[in-house]
């Protein structure tokens, strides 16, 4: 199904004019990514965790290490009186292998869920980000029209003022006429009021959220098409997101985690067999040491080290048991998310096939709307219809068009928010939002 958009470009607000230029969505999600607190600490986020998924890597390669000491010896005599001085300098190169130890094993897996968690983890920031950067952008443009919407209506009920004053003068009318005018005028001076307030509120916000002032977004473009989802049925978005929303990701890569912990801690009953090797020089001065045993060496030796846990006060099995409850959590976890992120999306599709509705329901209605207004109009005219009602038929077609416009940003907003929910929202989904933009 395809909704045609009629004009939606109205005026620049004159406070903002000449300093604010027209931004679209693209450039300023490019602008937001470099400049939005959430967003960069997502980042950090991401490199901090290849870091620590890289470090896994480590438990499964040789560590070398380099040790020295320095003696200086003294040895009393008593017979000879004598006392006999050495100094000696040695130097350990070391290094170790592991052959078998489950536990690393288990420390390695998990750093690389971790580095898959990361990537997920990005994904979804920056999923977010499009969201609120969109939430942000049509706020501002909702807002915008609505005041345009109110000025509007406010130059209508003002000849309709006029008109009632006329005619009071002439004769033609009563006094409630030109009393119900001024009230109503009086009403929309308040609403014009609050409008102008909402829409410095809602530019300050997008300008927070990119690190810009004066941004003049733009708004939809007449040729504009608002399509429906691309898939009607609603299980197929709930098998998308349950495949690939981030958050169900995460806890299904917790839960792997979850049980790589148990099997770490398993392995606390486990023996471990490791290759070393070492290197050591010794060297005296002069050559020799307190003793004729005591002269410069080269010690080499390598070997395998065995070791066997017998007995650890229990804290192997209660940390199994501690990690065997955890990976309980972590499924609970998964069950909770799958239910939720289900729900959510089934509430995104049904939001936006209520919205589409709604457009068509508003077109209908701005139409009739008009209608009835230009009826009114003519009945007044002719004295069959009374000033309240105009006035009346005028609120109810700036009304309808104020719904109108918002209810097509929500449409628009109510598609990302769906491939949201789905985990498919990307770039190229925000770039066919922006494509209805006025160029």
């Amino acid at each position: 199904m395809n909704l045609r958009f009629v004009p939606l470009s109205l005026a620049i607000s004159a406070a903002f004019a000449g300093s604010a230029q027209a931004q679209n969505l693209m450039s300023l999600f490019d602008t937001a990514r470099g400049y939005d607190a959430t967003y960069k600490a997502a980042q950090y986020q991401y490199t901090a965790n290849l870091s620590k998924g890289e470090q896994a890597k480590a438990v499964l390669l040789p560590t070398v290490g380099l040790g020295a000491n320095l003696n200086r010896t003294e040895v009393d005599l008593i017979a000879n009186s004598q006392t006999v001085k050495a100094l000696s300098m040695a130097a350990t190169l070391s290094a170790s292998h592991p052959l078998y130890r489950p536990a690393n094993t288990a420390i390695y897996q998990q750093g690389m869920r971790q580095l898959e968690l990361a990537s997920i983890q990005l994904k979804a920031a920056e999923q977010d980000l499009m969201v609120r950067l969109s939430q942000a952008y049509f706020d501002v443009l909702i807002s915008r029209e609505s005041l345009d919407f109110v000025k509007a209506q406010k130059m209508a009920v003002a000849e309709q003022l006029a008109a009632a004053k006329r005619n009071f003068e002439v004769g033609t009318s009563t006094i409630t006429d030109s009393r119900e005018a001024q009230a109503r005028y009086d009403l929309v001076l308040a609403q014009e009021i609050a409008a102008e307030n909402d829409l410095r509120i809602k530019r300050l916000a997008l300008n927070q959220l990119v690190g810009l002032n004066n941004i003049e977004p733009k708004s939809l473009s007449s040729q504009a098409r608002l399509a429906a989802p691309e898939s009607s049925s609603i299980d197929q978005w709930v098998k998308q997101a349950s495949e690939f929303n981030p958050t169900i990701l995460q806890t299904r890569a917790a839960l792997d985690i979850a049980k790589l912990e148990t099997t770490r801690a398993e392995a606390g009953n486990k023996p471990t067999l490791d290759l070393v090797a070492s290197y050591t020089p010794t060297r005296y001065k002069n050559g020799k040491g307190i003793n004729s045993s005591q002269v410069d060496t080269n010690s080499n030796s390598i070997g395998l080290s065995f070791n066997l846990p017998l007995f650890s006060g229990y804290a192997t099995q209660n940390r199994i048991k501690e990690t065997l409850a955890l990976e309980d959590k972590a499924r609970s976890d998964l069950d909770a998310a799958e239910r939720n992120i289900a729900q959510a999306t089934r509430t995104a599709f049904f939001g936006l096939q209520s919205g589409i509705g709604q457009v068509n329901a508003l077109q209908a209605a701005e139409a009739s709307s008009q209608s009835a207004l230009d009826a009114n109009k003519l009945g007044y005219q002719v004295g069959v219809r009374i000033n309240i009602d105009v006035l009346n038929s005028q609120s109810q077609l700036f009304q309808t068009k104020r719904d109108l416009a918002k209810a097509r940003y929500d449409v628009l907003l109510g598609q990302l928010k769906l491939r949201q929910a789905a985990g498919t929202l990307n770039e190229a989904d925000l770039a066919s939002i922006n494509a209805l933009l006025n160029p």
